[in-house]
């Protein structure tokens, strides 16, 4: 016997990280407790997945490259913890352009995009210290960063500017135990793309506070016509930055759950610690999916670019469609977004007496329409929804239709008239 244990019953308790951890949408989604209307069928305008509906789908070239990838019965073992080196090296040529060289040592494989941003945030900020992500912004950052005992501190995006960065408000929530700032362009959910000046602008900032950056580029390339996607990493910059993205959104296959990290450090000021640290902690899971780094080569090297222009045409068309609808029911305010596969939409609230916030607002429309959107309280944004434009367009339409005549019905204007005109003809 151990004289060490004096416990006398069970006392089994969550770590400090468990009950620090917490997910904004799932527990806002959560409390909506109302059933979909029966007699509608239910369209969900709230899923970030492509591929929930079955009318997107991978390339077929992306197909074959896994079937090879299992035939070949080469990588049904572990990987090295960062990724076999021919993966890395398909990844590191798929990211170099003419002015940026990626070489396999600056790429390290993750379990999905959301674990790469897990490694680089777990790597660069310590508790007690804080970063700066993006509001409107993806909760899963705040999740990330409060599990650790990391502060968080948001930074506001303009809805008039298309969702640009406020610089300045941007530069005042900088302080002494500020460890990065995250950038997520293009955005969810703001489907925003960032000019190259912009982006100029926020890297300016980044170096006169010797900040490095995190960039979520998991919707790089995802623009529509007339946009141009800029890369942090592409323009003139002595800021270090942990690049993320995957294969998840613009290959459509989130559910194989591959992702990267491609360090950009001109100056080598991550080369002592956080190489090593972000090659440490990549131990912690034993590494990515082998079977789709076995297919990666040729996934990033066969899909014909005409597959990922025909996506983007199909986005484009969707966000048209809805925005034009959506412009015309009032007390709604869409802002046409510039890429991704989001619209965020501004309740006026004012026009729609019945409901205090706009959590009351989508579940109401839920309960009638059996359209679910999620409520700009997911993103830290009250007053707005989000809308996924993925979906089927006759099912787009019928969604816009719905939410339509659900305003029509409660705009108060809109609402007196209608009940006016029922009292007369009763």
């Amino acid at each position: 016997m151990s004289g060490l244990n004096s416990r006398t019953r069970w006392e089994v308790r969550a770590s400090h990280i468990a009950k620090r951890t917490h997910n904004p949408i799932r527990s806002i989604v959560e409390n909506i407790v109302v059933e979909p209307n029966p007699k509608k069928r239910m369209i969900a305008l709230s899923i970030g997945d492509p591929t929930t509906f079955g009318n997107l789908k991978p390339a077929k070239e992306v197909i074959e490259a896994v079937q090879e990838s299992v035939a070949s019965q080469m990588y049904n073992g572990y990987a090295p913890s960062t990724g076999y080196e021919k993966a890395r090296e398909a990844v590191a040529e798929y990211s170099s352009t003419d002015f940026v060289k990626v070489e396999a040592k600056d790429v390290i494989l993750c379990s999905g995009c959301s674990c790469a941003l897990d490694l680089c945030i777990t790597v660069l900020a310590r508790e007690g210290q804080n970063i700066l992500i993006p509001r409107p912004g993806f909760s899963i950052y705040r999740t990330l960063a409060e599990g650790l005992g990391i502060v968080v501190k948001t930074y506001n995006l303009c809805p008039e500017r298309n969702w640009e960065i406020d610089l300045y408000d941007l530069e005042t929530k900088i302080d002494e135990s500020t460890a990065a700032i995250v950038i997520n362009n293009p955005s969810n959910p703001c489907g925003s793309v960032f000019s190259r000046n912009h982006i100029l602008d926020i890297l300016n900032i980044a170096t006169r506070y010797y900040l490095p950056i995190i960039a979520d580029e998991i919707y790089e390339h995802m623009v529509f016509p007339g946009q141009t996607f800029h890369s942090l990493t592409s323009l003139p910059s002595e800021v270090p930055i942990l690049l993320c993205s995957g294969l998840g959104k613009r290959f459509l296959v989130p559910g194989w759950r591959m992702g990267w990290i491609i360090i950009h450090d001109k100056q080598n000021v991550l080369e002592e610690e956080i190489r090593k640290g972000l090659q440490c902690l990549s131990q912690r899971i034993i590494g990515s999916n082998t079977l789709i780094q076995g297919a990666l080569p040729a996934i990033l090297k066969n899909t014909p670019q005409k597959f990922y222009d025909d996506v983007m045409s199909i986005l484009f068309t969707h966000s048209k469609l809805c925005y034009n609808c959506i412009a015309k029911i009032p007390g709604l305010k869409p802002i046409m977004p510039g890429g991704a596969m989001y619209m965020m939409v501004f309740i006026d609230l004012s026009c729609f007496p019945e409901f205090n916030t706009d959590v009351d607002f989508v579940q109401r429309l839920l309960m009638e329409e059996s359209v679910f959107c999620l409520p700009g309280q997911c993103f830290d944004y009250p007053s707005y929804m989000r809308l996924v434009i993925t979906i089927p367009k006759d099912m787009l339409e019928e969604a816009c239709k719905r939410i339509e005549e659900f305003c029509w019905r409660h705009h108060y204007k809109t609402s007196q008239i209608s009940r006016k005109k029922s009292l007369i003809e009763n």
